[in-house]
């Protein structure tokens, strides 16, 4: 029987033990890591740029979006440009530098 009792007690420490440890361990400062490099919202400029695209062509903005063409940013621009004489319209992709 007490043997019984001190490995219980003997338990019964261990386990307040771990828990501290437990607790101080979760308690501690996360550190968040920092952005290497700033977010560039570039998506809106393209958007804004296709919309000045299409209005001087005479057509309406299909797609705008980001890539990257000899190391240089740039936006590519699909423009739908209206048909003559009923005809479907005519799709004219225009690669414009982001700067």
């Amino acid at each position: 029987m007490k043997t019984l009792r001190s490995h219980f007690r003997t338990a019964t420490l261990a386990l307040c033990a771990v828990g501290l440890f437990a607790s101080q361990a979760t308690a501690m400062q996360v550190v968040m890591p920092e952005q290497a490099q700033p977010i560039i919202l570039a998506a809106a400029d393209c958007y804004a740029i296709g919309q000045q695209v299409a209005e001087q062509n005479g057509g309406t903005l299909a797609k705008a979006s980001q890539s990257t063409r000899g190391g240089q940013p740039v936006c590519v621009i699909v423009v739908l440009v209206p048909g003559k004489d009923g005809q479907r319209p005519r799709r004219s992709e225009i690669v414009v530098p982001l700067n």
